[in-house]
């Protein structure tokens, strides 16, 4: 003879054990520790004051564009 299950057991097992599976997908989905968002922080902090190094300003390019313009004219001169 087969056993007896208790349905309702049997429901809140399953869907314990499906919210456990959803709850690990969400963790390595979303699921970082606070010294890895500090690090990503940092890491985008850097990145920006590296370009912003390397910005040219707006008066200086436009003085090194008048210098060649002044250039390539007097070469056809």
């Amino acid at each position: 003879m087969a056993d007896v299950i208790n349905l309702k057991r049997f429901k809140k097992r399953s869907e314990r054990e499906q919210s456990a599976k959803q709850a690990d997908a969400n963790r390595a989905r979303f699921g970082r520790t606070k010294a890895e968002r500090a690090l990503d922080e940092r890491r985008k902090d850097r990145a920006g004051d590296l370009l912003d190094q390397h910005r040219l300003d707006q008066h200086l390019l436009d003085q090194h564009l008048l210098d060649q313009h002044k250039l390539d004219d007097g070469d056809a001169s």
